[in-house]
């Protein structure tokens, strides 16, 4: 990106049409602070000094006091040096000259060099950066305290080039949601023509789940600008976040302000197992994963028969060759009859991507919220109570969830052939799709009989909970 050197963003000139799109203008006043700043000037030690750490050079003056420190470093603004503590020996300090005065901060050495929790290869770099960061926090505090307040990202933003504009959600986990009265003795239910009107509502394209940006400190080399404030991010290193989903990059302060509408680029999505479920259905530009939508069609087509389905085991091997064909080809993978003819390989792989995700389909947030609407007595309570907790789920969550159980009441129509009822199935599944954050494992054995009657219920009331 090219800095402008005399312009400031004006963000009622700029349009949000990606057909009318012009060339932001990115405010060039911190990147010339940072060019005014001072130089570091090294104050070598006229002897050598035995007691000077390897990792010191020599700016290194051995044990000295302040004022001897502050008469060493004269007047010249960006000079500096290191002493060692007369007050704690064993410890030391860098004296800086700035503003004026003589500034000391305690120096630490980890492999790297570090005064706060920038870490550098040189004792030159952190006093680089720091001089630059005095200077413009010095001449622009003011600025910077209101540089968030015109930010370019609301104009010409990265959501408005990068995304087409839907309005609705997928799921009715989203919209208002209707309340459901649970009695027992009336069975609750949408009709077949409610349920399709909903598909039909929510297409598997181009589906608009919210999420957060995945920010990462961030190492610019040469000069960048936040494409949230347009404002230089000054420093040396570590000079702002870049989310690494989407690649967007902001200063740290300006990343508590951007939206929840990160667009993750499969450029930057190196895996499909694994990885976080919202960024993978996003960065596909679908409801749901593929390795869902693809294990589903094919246990469909050809297994829903296959004795014990989903309990018996597939061929380990078999099961990573398939897992790896989807990290390399993606929705490309070969997982049909010729390449994989026993379909619990296929049922093995479904389960393994669900097992193998970050945070699992029913969060780790909600876990204990499903376990306790498990252990409610009244059977109508309960399952509202379960109703109201896949309402709290993450849109893609609960998609994926929602399809899943529409397949394993599929599954349990074939009973007679798979053996495979909902409470065999929620034995299965619970572990898979609902653990606790902590992982304990003695808190997990005692929550697995309420993990079966979680997926049970999902199952047996699939039409009425979604």
């Amino acid at each position: 990106m090219a800095a402008s050197s005399n312009s400031s963003l004006s963000g009622s000139s700029l349009s949000s049409d990606p057909e009318d799109f012009q060339p932001p203008i990115w405010k060039s006043y911190l990147y010339q602070l940072q060019q005014e700043a001072p130089r570091p000037k090294r104050i070598i030690c006229p002897q050598e000094m035995e007691s000077r750490p390897r990792h010191y050079g020599r700016e290194f003056h051995g044990m000295m006091s302040r004022e001897c420190a502050d008469q060493l470093l004269g007047g010249a603004e960006g000079a500096y040096l290191i002493r060692e503590s007369q007050r704690q020996p064993g410890s030391y300090t860098l004296a800086l000259r700035f503003g004026g005065q003589t500034l000391n901060y305690r120096l630490f050495y980890d492999g790297k060099h570090f005064v706060g929790e920038k870490r550098f290869e040189s004792v030159h770099d952190l006093v680089t950066d720091g001089l630059i960061t005095l200077y413009i926090e010095s001449k622009a505090a003011e600025y910077i305290a209101r540089m968030t307040t015109n930010p370019i990202y609301q104009h010409v933003g990265y959501s408005s080039l990068l995304r087409d504009r839907i309005t609705h959600r997928l799921g009715r986990a989203r919209t208002e949601p209707k309340r459901v009265t649970f009695q027992q003795d009336e069975k609750v239910a949408s009709s077949p023509l409610d349920r399709q009107s909903v598909l039909k509502d929510c297409p598997d394209k181009h589906c608009s789940y919210d999420k957060v940006h995945n920010f990462k400190v961030h190492t610019f080399r040469g000069p960048h600008w936040c494409e949230y404030c347009a404002n230089f991010m000054w420093g040396l290193i570590a000079q702002g976040v870049r989310c690494s989903d989407c690649g967007l990059n902001v200063h740290k302060q300006c990343s508590k302000l951007v939206p929840s509408d990160c667009q993750p680029d499969l450029r930057r999505i190196k895996k499909v197992f694994s990885c976080d479920l919202t960024t993978l259905v996003k960065a596909h530009n679908a409801p749901r994963p593929m390795v869902l939508d693809m294990c589903i069609r094919e246990i469909e087509h050809r297994g829903l028969k296959s004795e014990g389905l989903y309990r018996v085991s597939g061929f380990t091997d078999h099961i990573e060759d398939v897992k790896l064909a989807f990290d390399r080809d993606g929705d490309k993978a070969d997982i049909s009859a010729a390449t994989y003819a026993d379909i619990n390989i296929i049922a093995g792989v479904l389960k393994l991507y669900l097992r193998d995700l970050p945070i699992p389909v029913i969060t780790y947030d909600l876990y204990n919220t499903f376990i306790q609407a498990a252990k409610i007595p009244d059977p109508d309570a309960r399952l509202e109570a379960i109703h109201e907790g896949l309402l709290q789920l993450p849109p893609a969550h609960y998609e994926t969830l929602r399809y899943l159980m529409m397949h394993l009441k599929r599954v349990t129509l074939h009973e007679k052939d798979n053996f495979m009822n909902a409470e065999n199935l929620g034995i299965v599944f619970g572990p898979t799709l609902m653990h606790p954050p902590d992982q304990e494992t003695l808190a997990s054995l005692n929550d697995m009989r309420y993990q079966k009657v979680i997926i049970q219920l999902l199952i047996e009331h699939e039409d009425v909970l979604f």
